[in-house]
């Protein structure tokens, strides 16, 4: 008989450590990630027990208008689980779930897969229990992303900016201090799209020393003047690139493009992935043509990121 518990804090340790251990969560779904922002989101995650009380799955998920999210605050946030996890287990866990979200009156489940270059064993059992009860795919995101073991050579005009910003005084580093980057970032976002980062620069800031391996600024530097940068989500397998920015001036040099290939060709080539992130918009409807092909000038080809909707 499967059980379907609510998080409490005083599963804090068991959380992490299943995450720790599972083949397809990372850092951002350990607790001292998800819970930054609990003020905002009201925390509703899932444990999965099985007939003897262990821990067969987690879902990290907040409640919001008879909705349960998973997660409303994370880019992803499916079903975690173990390799042990089989697919009529899965059915068994999702069934479950269900019956538990319907008790507690939930109307519906939005869900967020978790994208498949960070499962480090194959991990979509879940998408099929989602097909089997029904859900609506409500979102398909694409993912840039360069297997950093068969990489695809730079288009030559990449090659050509990279070559013109070498030639000129600037400066690749990691930089300890988000404010300078942050504050072209903030001004860019407002320009072109009337927003603010996802995190504010404290909370970016906090993040970066709980998770120091985890969470990386590099900047390229002239003159010691920050022109460009980018922050890295590091999770061993996936170097993700979470925010990229530069100046004007950086524009004109071609800082970004010296940037990523410093990046993809000497910090980050042991990871499996080098990830760009989304170029969408609308759900997933809108292409960015001009951001996604900068981006595949780089060598990165697709993958999805699906979301799902079920009513209960």
């Amino acid at each position: 008989m499967i059980k379907v518990t609510r998080y409490t804090s005083e599963d804090k340790a068991r959380w992490d450590q299943f995450v720790s251990e599972s083949r397809n969560a990372t850092f951002l779904l350990l607790r001292d990630y998800m819970d930054y922002h609990s003020t905002r989101f009201i925390d509703h995650s899932i444990l999965v027990h099985d007939a003897k009380g262990a821990l067969l799955a987690l879902l990290p998920a907040n409640q919001h208008d008879g909705t349960l999210q998973s997660h409303g605050g994370l880019t992803y946030g499916g079903v975690i689980s173990a390799a042990s996890m089989t697919t009529p287990t899965m059915l068994e866990v999702f069934d479950a779930v269900v019956l538990y979200l319907r008790e507690q009156e939930f109307k519906r489940l939005t869900y967020k897969t978790i994208p498949s270059i960070y499962h480090r064993y194959p991990a979509e059992e879940d998408r099929y229990a989602l097909f089997r009860l029904d859900a609506r795919l409500t979102r398909r995101d694409v993912l840039s992303v360069i297997a950093q073991d068969s990489r695809i050579p730079f288009q030559k005009r990449r090659q050509r900016r990279i070559a013109q910003a070498t030639k000129l005084a600037l400066e690749i580093r990691t930089a300890g201090e988000f404010g300078p980057f942050w504050a072209i970032l903030e001004e860019n976002l407002a320009a072109a799209h009337g927003v603010k980062p996802v995190h504010t620069l404290d909370e970016i800031q906090m993040l970066a020393k709980r998770f120091p391996q985890n969470i990386r600024l590099h900047v390229c530097l002239e003159e010691s003047n920050v022109v460009a940068g980018v922050v890295v989500f590091d999770t061993g397998q996936v170097a993700h690139m979470q925010y990229i920015s530069t100046s004007l001036r950086g524009r004109e040099t071609g800082a970004l493009d010296l940037l990523f290939a410093t990046l993809i060709e000497r910090d980050y080539a042991q990871r499996a992935y080098f990830d760009f992130g989304i170029s969408n918009e609308d759900n997933g409807r809108h292409l960015n043509v001009g951001l996604i092909e900068q981006k595949e000038g780089f060598g990165a080809r697709a993958v999805v990121h699906d979301f799902y909707e079920l009513t209960l």
